[in-house]
């Protein structure tokens, strides 16, 4: 009787490709820390009226990122940016995620926060 979710290793073949690439999620880490750090240093969190900068925010830190993934590997992977900005009220907060893929699939993740806002940064590269 097999056990559901446990399969054998593959079997070694002459003819197989060669292996993927990894995607340098360091590299892209550093990148996003200084991206939020420099886009928040001075930040506060807007007045109901200014609530557009949010989004704003959200969208120029999501495609900043995808760009650098792109400059970092621009082919073989899939590119998927979450970007959260919320406002900081002193409020405990976690954010986990589990994956299950291949070995060459990476996330990168980089919080900022002040006293202010938080930003979480979410990126992740897919073979």
């Amino acid at each position: 009787m097999a056990s559901i979710g446990i399969r054998s290793p593959p079997t070694p073949r002459s003819d197989a490709p060669s292996p993927r690439q990894k995607f340098d999620a360091d590299l892209l880490k550093a990148y996003m820390k200084k991206l939020l750090s420099s886009t928040f240093q001075t930040a506060t969190w807007p007045e109901p009226k200014d609530r557009d900068n949010v989004k704003a925010w959200m969208k120029e830190i999501g495609d900043r990122v995808k760009e650098r993934m792109i400059e970092i590997q621009p082919r073989g992977f899939k590119y998927v940016v979450v970007t959260q900005i919320n406002e900081n009220r002193g409020q405990a907060g976690r954010a986990d995620m589990v994956c299950h893929w291949e070995e060459t699939d990476v996330a990168a993740r980089e919080m900022y926060a002040n006293d202010s806002l938080i930003c979480i940064c979410i990126a992740f590269a897919i073979a």
